[in-house]
């Protein structure tokens, strides 16, 4: 059975109980974590802040740092099984649990090279004063992440909080959490203090909840619902404490009738069915100028009658989906979809002999979708492509900003001055020209406006969000 970290150990919850963890392949229990409660987040909170008043916290930052680039090191000699536990635990295949693996190696890397490059600054004042601004920890800082990239998630959120020093717990969703686990025990292989990082595990009710609105704790980072986002920001409201939200998208191609349609095609059919779709990015809307509305959807149709689903071993194009709830999910968009007799332009494949129990769903395009139906609204989490088109640039804008959602965009024209107007224009946090997505995008500032979130992560903007800043001010006559 799979354990909770806390203060450097592996140990069970504080009651004793646990949860089953159920295969997405075959809807089997193959493992068992855990259930902590406010017991557990207690004493991983305690834990934290051990480390921080300890070894951890009298770490120069030069010492943080080799440590995050040996972690590094560590997960990268470790890939193969980290792969392997990671489709293990979500379905995905086996390609992708690789890269996975890889970009989370590069989040360490990453901040690890950079902890002793985070400078303060001297501000020239009055005759008499030296002032200088320093840059620190926040101290406990907290994290919730998602199912859908355990271990890509846990690198994102907690590489610059480790970075900047502070002592962190994460509470990894009760679904996917054995890869975040196994993170941690390699972590105290290559000298993490104890209490620098703590996991503990269990439903979101129970440990999310607790951790959330823990009075120890000084940051908290969530990436997930709206709804649990809203309350996340709550508990963080009533304990005066900043906090980052990544609450989801529903992230537009706005496709001109200029556009190369042979470099865009395959990165639109990638951008929606990568990880079967359970990606807060995902470029889940087609808006296409009309002139070429009719090729590209031939195109896409081409490319969507070509993706199959399988097992990870399989290593096809789609694995299952996490749960039978997002599988359910999925299924309730598509038969809205149909009732209202919205075209079915083209479908993927479900491989010859799946586990029946497994939680497998289509790829599926729509087209001529109305802006306002649901599926063109609402996250659907899943490989649905909602397509429909529009006349002028001013339309092809506004179909962009139409939803509630801002964290991701892309634009596709040749056109120099068009690509300045409307990625200007594009609501997100996020906008590409000529691409979607880039490799895991370690080194880009990422978050949402309006109902995606606030906040930032990714690149040095991630520093500045799990630290904050002390001006001195220094009268020496």
């Amino acid at each position: 059975m799979a354990k909770m970290f806390i203060h450097g150990e592996s140990v069970n919850a504080v009651s004793g109980k646990v949860l089953d963890v159920l295969s997405p392949i075959d809807g089997k229990k193959f493992d068992e974590i855990p259930r902590g409660d406010k017991a557990d987040v207690d004493l991983a909170v305690n834990a934290a802040r051990q480390a921080l008043d300890g070894a951890w916290g009298k770490m120069s930052a030069l010492e943080r740092g080799r440590l995050l680039m040996k972690l590094g090191e560590k997960v990268l000699e470790h890939h193969a099984e980290l792969a392997q536990l990671e489709a293990r635990d979500t379905g995905k295949p086996m390609t992708t649990a690789k890269t996975d693996i890889t970009v989370l190696a590069r989040y360490f890397e990453f901040y690890g090279s950079g902890a002793d490059k985070i400078h303060g600054e001297v501000i020239p004042f009055m005759n008499g004063y030296n002032v200088t601004v320093l840059r620190e920890p926040l101290g406990v800082t907290a994290h919730i992440i998602p199912w859908n990239y355990p271990a890509q998630m846990l690198g994102r959120s907690i590489a610059p909080a480790l970075a900047m020093g502070n002592a962190v717990v994460v509470k990894p969703a009760e679904d996917a959490c054995l890869s975040p686990i196994r993170i941690a025990e390699l972590a105290r292989e290559v000298g993490f203090p104890p209490g620098a990082i703590n996991i503990v595990t269990g439903l979101g009710e129970e440990a999310g909840a607790q951790l959330a609105q823990h009075p120890g704790i000084n940051f908290i980072s969530f990436t997930g619902s709206n709804e649990v986002g809203v309350l996340v920001q709550q508990a963080a409201a009533k304990n005066v404490i900043k906090c980052v939200l990544e609450l989801g998208g529903k992230s537009p191609h706005v496709v001109f009738d200029d556009a190369d349609l042979d470099r865009a095609v395959p990165i639109i059919t990638r951008g929606i069915i990568a990880n079967t779709g359970q990606t807060c990015t995902a470029g889940s809307r087609l808006i296409v100028q009309k002139g070429i509305y009719p090729e590209i959807m031939a195109r896409l149709a081409k490319q969507f009658a070509q993706i199959k689903v399988g097992t990870p071993e399989m290593d096809l194009d789609c694995g299952p989906v996490v749960n039978l709830a997002q599988q359910e999910r999925v299924r309730r968009y598509l038969g809205e979809a149909q009732k209202s007799g919205i075209e079915v332009v083209a479908q993927g494949t479900l491989s010859a002999g799946l586990p029946a129990e497994g939680y497998y769903v289509t790829p599926t395009l729509l087209g001529n979708v109305p802006p306002n139906h649901c599926v063109a609204q609402d996250e659907i989490f899943g490989p649905v492509l909602a397509a429909m088109s529009f006349d002028t640039e001013e339309d092809g804008i506004r179909l962009a900003n139409s939803t509630d959602y801002g964290l991701m965009a892309a634009v596709w024209t040749e056109n120099g001055g068009r690509q300045q107007r409307v990625s200007k224009a594009i609501q997100a946090g996020q906008v590409y020209i000529n691409g979607f997505g880039a490799g895991g995008g370690v080194e880009l500032p990422f978050g949402g406006v309006k109902r995606s979130g606030h906040g930032r992560e990714k690149g040095f903007m991630a520093l500045e969000e799990v630290s904050t800043t002390k001006t001195v001010i220094n009268y020496h006559g």
